[in-house]
């Protein structure tokens, strides 16, 4: 039976405080504690993946009153110290924040000219006020650092515009129905074109659904769905919330989808509202991902941004060290983690950890393929040893128990592993 979405949001809030020692999400059976002789418990953590919206306007100023964008809400100009916020974060929890980026006030060519759904002005497009050397100190942030920064799919203007009147939103309408096929391709060639002009990289693997207006499988009259046209452009993971996407009862995992070869991920609730700014964030994680809008980073004053950073430093590090879930470093291991915590079985077999992969490899592409990272918790210093997977890296901490984590490599196509545990008083 299908399990309701309130009931898994409050599994998952007793999950990442340790509460609960073994869940079922349709049928899949996630990590199972089970006693055994020497009494560890072992779970395959939740993975978070932080995502922030919006990044990529220089106006704050939400124009939907004048069929401009939304954009970020806030009232003042952005300026590259917001860019280096993102950096901020990702450098401190040693992850790779991802940038969900609308990019039409970085056309330094008015080339947007040729594409007049994409922006306000149609045919008239101009972007002469925001071209300046913002643009490529704001530029060299994001490409010298890569490893703290994933530049991720939004859009171009963030909404569509026929004839100087915008809908929402760029990708989908509102009930979730993709734009014209020759347009969403036409709008992903010119967001290339974008990058291009500033050497920000090949086109991103990861995309957001502005105003979170998507549809899983194909909708309308159109034989192909979003995913599968994102999937001929390179990208290979969506994330958006759930309880607004059209067509969320053909979800198979709850948390997670595949459409077209494309995982979609839940992305739940945010903390915070869109347009917040200033304010530290409080609350719980409820699910995979930690969603979250840019002004959400940021403070009023920039060179304050810090201050606010600090606070989702300080929020989100907790989750490293909580049994049960884990800060993933990047989006590409976010997914793979993300469908082994759910898909694969863990349980304890007397003086040995069993792992059945049996769920994970049915679906489709590379998801959960080479690598899983594993957790336990014992009163006793352990060793540990297999025949059948590659224990790569291994990491103890001391508390009230022994806390284990194990990075482990598969090894050919085998479909279960065991890993032999053992005491040790070295």
């Amino acid at each position: 039976m299908k399990m309701k979405r309130r009931e898994f949001i409050k599994k998952s809030t007793q999950l990442s405080a340790g509460f609960v020692l073994g869940s079922t999400v349709s049928g899949i059976s996630r990590s199972t504690f089970n006693k055994n002789p020497l009494n560890i418990t072992a779970v395959i953590p939740m993975p978070i993946q932080v995502v922030i919206d919006d990044v990529g306007w220089w106006s704050g100023k939400d124009g939907s009153q004048f069929q401009e964008p939304y954009r970020t809400g806030i009232h003042r100009k952005h300026v590259p110290a917001d860019y280096e916020a993102v950096v901020y974060l990702g450098r401190a929890l040693g992850i790779r924040p991802q940038a969900a980026t609308v990019m039409c006030e970085w056309d330094k060519e008015n080339i947007l000219r040729k594409l007049p759904t994409s922006t306000w002005m149609g045919n008239d497009w101009d972007n002469t006020k925001w071209i300046g050397p913002w643009l490529e100190e704001a530029a060299d942030i994001i490409r010298r650092n890569q490893d703290h920064y994933e530049l991720t799919l939004h859009g171009i203007g963030h909404e569509y515009w026929t004839e100087e009147t915008f809908t929402r939103a760029e990708w989908a309408d509102k009930n979730g129905t993709m734009r014209p096929l020759d347009q969403v391709n036409a709008h992903l060639n010119f967001f290339e074109k974008l990058l291009q002009q500033h050497n920000l990289g090949t086109f991103p693997t990861s995309f957001v659904p502005t105003a979170f207006l998507h549809g899983f499988g194909p909708t309308g009259n159109h034989e192909l769905s979003m995913a599968a046209v994102l999937a001929q452009h390179g990208v290979e993971y969506i994330n958006t919330p759930f309880e607004n996407m059209f067509n969320a009862k053909s979800v198979r995992y709850d948390v997670f989808g595949v459409d077209a070869g494309v995982i979609t991920v839940d992305r739940g609730r945010d903390l915070l509202p869109w347009n917040t700014i200033g304010e530290k964030p409080k609350g719980q994680i409820n699910g995979p991902t930690c969603g979250m809008h840019w002004p959400n980073l940021l403070h009023p004053d920039p060179d304050r941004n810090t201050e606010i950073v600090d606070a989702w430093i300080n929020l989100l590090k907790s989750y490293n060290h909580r049994f049960n879930t884990i800060l993933a470093p990047n989006s590409l291991w976010f997914r793979h983690q993300l469908v082994q915590h759910v898909c694969t079985n863990v349980d304890i077999a007397g003086k040995a950890i069993r792992i059945s992969f049996k769920k994970v490899d049915v679906l489709p592409g590379e998801l959960g393929c080479c690598q899983v990272t594993l957790r336990i918790k014992s009163p006793v210093k352990l060793v540990f040893n297999s025949n059948s997977v590659r224990i790569i890296q291994l990491t103890r901490q001391k508390r009230d128990m022994y806390y284990y984590t194990l990075e482990l490599e598969r090894m050919g196509d085998r479909k279960e592993v065991l890993i032999k545990i053992s005491k040790t008083d070295d």
